[in-house]
C-alpha cells in the first residue's frame, strides 16, 4: 500500500494554474516613477509579439507627446477611443466594448491605475482590464510603485504627495508576469532636464518637488522589493505545482483590530505589510459594540470600505458582535490560532484615561501568548477624525446637552424626593437612600451613563439637603453622616455603572433578535411557499419590508434576464440599472449603486449565488436612493443566501418530477432494445448465412473462402457476446448492484491484459506506449477495468484509420492516475464530448450516427464512477482525433 508523499505538487497550486489556463495572460511594466520608459518598453514588446504573427492591437495608450513612444505606437493598430462627456468636457477613454468585439489576442492597456471619467462602465482602468483577462484576452499594461494599494501611506510619507488612484495589491499578485523598467535616478533627472518626461516648467516644478534625489531612490527602492517579492511568489508556487522541496510558508497568522477611529486603512495596509514580510494569511477584525448603532453613516461608511480593502489586499474581513472588545479579539485570536495582533493606538479623552484603561492596553496585559504590535494614532486621518460618535451640532456646549434626558432624570429625582419625604417620620435614613438607588438605576438601565451620574449627584445633594441633619443645609457635623454621604454617592455611582452595562447588553440583544426574528419570518415564509411563483414573491415582498427599498428579483431566460417579480409590483429598471444587472449576472459579483461598477446605476444589484451557479439577481433601491449601508448590505447578503436556497430548491422540485418522467422514458427505451435491436439482428443474419453456406456449399467453397467464413462466425459471435456483455452491464449498472472488488492493480499489468485480449482487432496498427514502471498502483477491479480498455481500444479502431497510431500514456497527478487514450480519427465535436457518455447516444458522422447502440462509452463512465473516478473525452494531439482521459484513484 502506498504511503501518502510531501514530494507530490500541491493541490492548490494546480487549481490555481488551471484557472489561469482559461483566463488572458497580464503582463505589467513596473516602473519607480513616471518618465522611466514603461510605455516605450511595452510597445517594444509588442512589437516583437507582433512579429511573432501575434494580433495585437492598442486598446489605449499615453505617449505624453514623447517623439520616440508616439513612432511605436503608430505602427500597431489602434481601437477609437470611447468619448464620454462629463461637465461639458468631453474626455477620451478605452472603448471596452470594442476591444471586446474586436477580440485581439493582445491588447494593450496603458496606465493601470487610472481612475476612469464617470459615465463608464467601471470606475477603474484595472476593472477593465480584468474583464479582458475573463474574455481570455492578454493585456500588456503599465504600472508605477506609488499606485500600489498597501504603499499608499509610505509614499505619502516619503514624498509628502498623496497618490489618489491605487490597485488593489492583488491585480499586481495575479499578474502572470512583471518586467521591472529600472532607470537610475540621476539618469531620470536628465531625461527630465532634456524635456523627455515633461515640457521644461513642468519639468523643473517636478524635480523641486516630487522627482528629487532621495525620493527617487526611495521609490526605486520600493519598485525593486516589490519585483524581487513577486520573483519569490512565482518561485514558489513554481515550487509548489511542481512538488520541489523547498521553503514553505509559516504558520503565523496576523488579526488586525479596527474601529471608528479613522485609523482603519492605515492599519489594514500596516497588516498587509507585515503578513507579506511574513508570508502569512491574514485577518481584519471589527468588533461590534452597541455604539455601532449611534455612529454617523459616514464612520459606518469608512469601516466598510477598510473590511472591503482587506479583501481586496488578499486578507479575510470579520465581524464580531460584542461589548467586552479586549475579550472578543483575544477570544478570536485564540479560535483563528492567531500568532501577531495589530490595534491601533486610539484617541482618547483625558476622562476616558482616567476611567478605563484603552483597549491596547487591555490586549498588551491580557494577551501574553502573542506577539502585539501597537500602532501610534498619529495619521492624518486619526488626527481628523473626531470621536467615535456622531459629531455634535455646532454651537454652544449648552445646545449639546440632551435637555429631555436631564430634565426626566430631575423628575425621577424629584419623585423619589418625595416618596422619602412622605415616609422619613418612619424610615430611617438607610431606607431613604434605597428610595433614590432604586431611581437612579431606572435612569441608568433607560437612559445611560452620564445622566445617571447626573441623578446620582442630584439625589445626593438633595438627600444631604433635606434629610441629613442639620437639615436645610449642605453642612455636615458627623464624621459618621460623612461616610453614610460617601458611600451614597458611591453606591449611586456604581448602580450607574451597572444600569449603562445592562442598557447597553439590551441594546444588543435587541438588535441582535429584531435580525433573528427578520430572517427566521424570511425563512419561515420561503419554506412554506408552494410554487415557484410563491417563493419569488415571498422574497421580494420580505426583503422590500425588511429594508424599506424597492426590490426586483431578475431570472436567467436563456441569454438575458426576465423580471421574476417585483415590490412593489410596478416596479421598473432604467437602462443603466438594466446593465449593471447584466454585468452582474454574467460575471457573478454585485454590480451598480455603491459598487465598483457601473455605481451611476438607480440600483444595486446583488446575485443571488447557490453553489457555483447564480440563480438571479436583486435590484434593490432603499427609500432614500443612497448606497446602502453596511448593516444594510451585511442584512441583504443573509437574505440573499437563503433566497438562493429558496430558488434553487423549487427548481429542483420541478427537475425531480422531469428526471421520472425521463427514468421511465429510459426504461421502456431498454425493454424495447432488450427484446429486438438491429444490433442483435446484425451478427446473428452474419453468423446463419456464413453456417448455412458452408452446410450447403461446402464442396464448391476452396479452404481459404471457408477459412473466411469460419472467420466471419468467430467475428459476429465476439461482436454478438460484447454486445450481451454490454447490456449486462448496463443493466448491472442502472440496478446499483455492480460491486467492485477493491485491490491494488498495476496499470502496466491491465494495458498489457486488455491489449493482449484485443491484439488479433489491433492488427498491424502501430501502437505506443508510455507508462513508467515506477506508477503507484490504482484501486480497482482488474477484470472490470480491463473491459473499459477494451471498449475505449475498439472504438479508437473503429473510427481511426488503419495506418494511424494508437497512443496510451500513464502519469500520476495528485492522488489519481490519469490514463489517456489517443487516437487520429475524425473526432468529436466539441459541444458532444460530454454527451457521447449518455446512454444510446451516438456522434454523428457526417449526416449519419455512428455505428453501435451507444452503450460502450456510457457503461465505461458507470464502472469508472463505481471505482471513484472520472472519465472524459478531449480533442486530440494537435487537435486531431480524440482522447479519452481516465483518471482512477490510487491505492491509499
Amino acid at each position: 500500500m502506498n504511503t501518502p508523499s510531501d514530494n507530490r505538487p500541491s493541490p492548490d497550486a494546480l487549481l490555481k494554474e488551471a484557472k489561469r489556463e482559461a483566463r488572458g495572460k497580464l503582463k505589467i511594466f513596473l516602473g519607480a516613477a513616471p518618465g522611466v520608459g514603461k510605455t516605450y518598453s511595452m510597445l517594444r514588446a509588442a512589437h516583437a509579439r507582433k512579429r511573432e504573427g501575434i494580433d495585437v492591437v492598442v486598446g489605449i495608450v499615453e505617449t505624453h507627446q514623447r517623439s520616440e513612444t508616439d513612432a511605436l505606437s503608430k505602427d500597431i493598430e489602434s481601437i477609437q477611443r470611447l468619448s464620454i462627456d462629463y461637465r461639458g468636457i468631453a474626455f477620451q477613454e478605452m472603448d471596452l466594448d470594442a476591444v471586446l468585439k474586436r477580440a485581439p489576442r493582445l491588447v494593450l492597456v496603458d496606465e493601470l491605475a487610472h481612475s476612469n471619467i464617470p459615465g463608464a462602465r467601471h470606475p477603474k482602468r484595472y476593472q477593465d482590464v480584468e474583464e479582458l483577462l475573463e474574455a481570455g484576452i492578454d493585456v500588456y499594461s503599465t504600472l508605477n510603485v506609488q499606485h500600489i494599494e498597501s504603499l499608499n501611506d509610505i509614499v505619502a510619507r516619503i514624498t509628502g504627495v498623496t497618490v489618489r488612484e491605487t490597485i488593489p495589491d492583488n491585480i499586481l499578485q495575479e499578474a502572470d508576469s512583471i518586467e521591472l523598467i529600472d532607470l537610475t535616478p540621476e539618469e531620470l533627472l536628465q531625461r527630465l532636464k532634456e524635456g523627455k518626461v515633461y515640457i521644461p516648467e513642468q519639468a523643473r516644478l517636478a524635480m523641486n518637488r516630487f522627482f528629487t534625489p532621495g525620493n527617487l531612490t526611495a521609490l526605486r527602492e520600493l519598485a525593486l522589493r516589490q519585483a524581487a517579492e513577486r520573483v519569490d511568489d512565482q518561485m514558489t508556487n513554481y515550487m509548489r505545482s511542481h512538488a520541489i522541496a523547498g521553503p514553505w510558508p509559516t504558520s503565523d497568522r496576523v488579526m488586525v483590530c479596527i474601529a471608528g477611529d479613522g485609523q482603519a486603512t492605515s492599519l489594514i495596509r500596516t497588516a498587509k505589510r507585515s503578513a507579506e514580510r511574513r508570508q502569512a494569511v491574514w485577518l481584519a477584525l471589527y468588533i461590534e459594540t452597541h455604539h455601532h448603532a449611534a455612529l454617523s453613516e459616514s464612520v459606518h461608511r469608512d469601516i466598510n470600505q477598510a473590511l472591503h480593502l482587506a479583501e481586496n489586499l488578499g486578507g479575510e474581513s470579520m465581524t464580531v458582535a460584542g461589548e467586552d472588545i479586549p475579550g472578543e479579539i483575544l477570544r478570536i485570536a485564540r479560535e483563528r490560532n492567531i500568532s501577531v495582533i495589530i490595534i491601533g493606538k486610539s484617541q482618547r479623552s483625558l476622562w476616558s484615561r482616567l476611567s478605563r484603561p484603552s483597549v491596547a492596553a487591555s490586549v498588551l496585559e491580557q494577551g501574553g501568548s502573542f506577539d502585539i504590535l501597537v500602532m501610534s494614532g498619529t495619521t492624518n486621518e486619526a488626527k481628523r477624525r473626531p470621536p467615535e460618535r456622531d459629531a455634535p451640532p455646532p454651537g454652544s456646549w449648552i445646545t449639546r446637552i440632551e435637555w429631555r434626558s436631564y430634565i426626566e432624570a430631575t423628575m425621577v429625582v424629584a419623585f423619589a424626593t418625595g416618596i422619602s419625604w412622605a415616609v422619613s417620620h418612619m424610615a430611617d435614613l438607610p431606607t431613604l437612600s434605597l428610595i433614590y438607588l432604586i431611581g437612579i438605576l431606572m435612569i441608568a438601565v433607560d437612559r445611560g451613563f452620564r445622566v445617571s451620574f447626573y441623578a446620582a449627584f442630584l439625589s445626593f445633594l438633595a438627600f444631604d439637603f433635606l434629610f441629613m441633619e442639620p437639615r436645610y443645609s449642605f453642612a455636615i457635623r458627623r464624621s459618621e453622616d460623612f461616610l453614610t454621604l460617601s458611600f451614597f454617592l458611591a453606591v449611586s455611582f456604581a448602580i450607574g455603572l451597572i444600569g449603562d452595562r445592562l442598557q447597553r447588553q439590551v441594546k444588543v440583544t435587541r438588535l441582535n433578535a429584531d435580525r433573528t426574528q427578520a430572517l427566521y419570518d424570511f425563512n419561515k415564509s420561503i419554506a412554506a411557499a408552494a410554487t415557484f411563483d410563491d417563493t419569488l414573491q415571498s422574497v421580494v415582498r420580505h426583503m422590500a419590508n425588511s429594508l424599506k427599498a424597492k426590490i426586483v428579483l431578475l431570472l436567467p431566460e436563456g441569454e438575458r434576464l426576465e423580471v421574476g417579480a417585483a415590490f412593489p409590483a410596478d416596479t421598473k429598471l432604467d437602462t443603466a440599472s438594466n446593465a449593471a444587472m447584466d454585468w452582474a449576472w454574467r460575471h457573478g459579483r454585485p454590480a451598480g449603486l455603491g459598487s465598483d461598477t457601473l455605481p451611476g446605476a438607480a440600483y444595486y444589484g446583488l446575485p443571488l449565488r447557490s453553489g457555483n451557479e447564480t440563480v438571479g439577481i436583486l435590484a434593490v433601491r432603499t427609500e432614500s436612493s443612497t448606497p446602502l449601508s453596511s448593516d444594510q448590505e451585511h442584512f441583504l447578503t443573509s437574505m440573499a443566501s437563503q433566497s438562493a436556497i429558496a430558488i434553487e430548491r423549487t427548481k429542483l422540485t420541478a427537475d425531480i418530477a422531469q428526471a421520472r418522467l425521463q427514468t421511465e422514458t429510459e426504461r421502456l427505451r431498454s425493454s424495447l432494445l432488450s427484446s429486438i435491436s438491429h444490433d442483435l439482428r446484425t451478427p446473428l443474419v452474419a453468423i446463419l448465412g456464413a453456417t448455412t453456406s458452408l452446410r450447403d456449399y461446402w464442396d464448391k467453397f476452396d479452404d481459404k473462402s471457408r477459412r473466411d467464413l469460419f472467420a466471419t462466425i468467430e467475428d459476429e459471435s465476439d461482436r454478438l457476446n460484447r454486445f450481451v456483455q454490454n447490456l449486462l452491464d448496463m443493466t448491472k449498472l442502472v440496478s446499483g448492484a455492480l460491486q467492485p472488488k477493491h485491490q491494488p492493480t498495476d496499470v502496466q499489468d491491465l494495458v498489457g491484459s486488455a491489449l493482449g485480449k484485443w491484439r488479433k482487432q489491433l492488427g498491424d496498427r502501430p501502437l505506443r506506449l508510455d507508462i513508467p514502471e515506477d506508477l503507484p498502483p490504482v484501486d480497482g477491479d482488474l477484470a472490470i477495468l480491463e473491459r473499459v480498455l477494451i471498449n475505449i481500444i475498439d472504438n479508437a479502431c473503429k473510427y481511426a484509420p488503419a495506418d494511424q497510431p494508437l497512443t496510451i500514456t500513464a502519469r500520476r497527478e495528485a492522488h489519481y492516475v490519469r490514463l489517456t487514450i489517443t487516437d487520429r480519427g475524425p473526432g468529436i465535436p466539441e459541444n458532444e464530448r460530454d454527451r457521447v457518455f449518455d446512454m444510446f447516444y451516438r456522434v454523428k458522422i457526417g449526416s449519419a450516427p455512428s455505428s453501435g447502440a451507444g452503450l460502450g462509452l456510457a457503461i465505461c463512465r458507470g464502472f469508472i464512477e463505481a471505482h471513484g473516478g472520472r472519465i472524459a473525452a478531449q480533442p486530440g494531439i494537435d487537435g486531431v482525433g480524440t482522447q479519452i482521459v481516465i483518471r482512477l484513484p490510487i491505492v491509499k
